[in-house]
């Protein structure tokens, strides 16, 4: 926990928002090429056969 005169010297920093799909910034849908279609498994506590699509926007 910082000190009052801590924070005044160096306030904190404010956190960035970064857009983790810019590609589809403010265009909810949007036309796309499939690029690659296939099956992958999901991370080690689950296990499935997950079908994924590979889109170029």
């Amino acid at each position: 926990m910082p000190t009052i005169n801590q924070l005044i010297r160096s306030p904190r920093s404010k956190q960035i928002k970064r857009n983790k799909v810019p590609a589809l910034e403010n265009c909810p849908q949007k036309r796309g090429v499939c690029t690659r279609v296939y099956t992958t498994t999901p991370k080690k506590p689950n296990s499935a056969l997950r079908k994924v699509a590979r889109v170029k926007l």
